[in-house]
């Protein structure tokens, strides 16, 4: 039996992504751009869905608990004219954790500790800031989430958690996914073993 398709949205901007800050876990809301980019990623999802004859009320929908993705959900289903509460929760769709990082940008984290810095720019899948995660724990929790994905799902979450599922499914290596850019207000469709973007 086929392993059921994801679709997976990254949640649209928010004013610390504006910024280049690390957000991590903090819950930063969307600004008016991520607010766009939720409702084109509701449209690309329809017409995707029409396209494949797909009925959206079959799908389960599940997003990160941050503020971020939740917000980026309700918009998606706003715009599938679904009711916008009608989606699960689960906590290991959250962002990376940058624990002491969170907050700041990469230039300034460069110059409070230029050896860690460089240190997790070499080895960023297995390096984690203090207080932080690294991507191999990402990893692991989503392909424990991964595993528990019984039927077609959509999924809001975020950058490194869209990083660590494409790594857990064979589609990137550590190396090249570290610093794949995840394109807010796109639809990521994971079917049969493969990848493709949909803006």
């Amino acid at each position: 039996m086929p392993a059921p398709v994801i679709y997976y949205i990254r949640h649209g901007e928010t004013s610390w992504n504006a910024e280049g800050r690390l957000q991590g876990v903090q819950d930063i809301p969307l600004n008016d751009l991520g607010r766009r980019q939720a409702a084109h990623a509701g449209n690309v999802l329809g017409d995707l869905f029409a396209r494949h004859g797909r009925d959206k009320s079959e799908l389960a929908f599940v997003a990160s608990p941050l503020i971020r993705a939740r917000a980026t959900m309700e918009l998606v289903r706003g715009s599938l004219k679904l009711p916008r509460d009608g989606y699960a929760l689960d906590d290991r769709l959250r962002e990376i954790g940058y624990g002491e990082w969170e907050g700041a940008t990469l230039p300034e984290m460069q110059l409070r500790d230029p050896d860690l810095y460089a240190r997790r720019q070499a080895e960023k899948w297995t390096v984690s800031p203090p207080g932080g995660e690294s991507y191999v724990d990402v990893q692991a929790r989503m392909q424990d989430w991964c595993a528990s994905v019984a039927a077609d799902t959509v999924a809001v979450a975020h950058g490194g958690t869209a990083r660590a599922l494409m790594v857990a499914l064979g589609i990137e290596t550590p190396l090249s996914a570290a610093d794949l850019t995840i394109e807010q207000g796109a639809v990521y469709v994971f079917r049969d073993g493969a990848l493709q973007k949909y803006s």
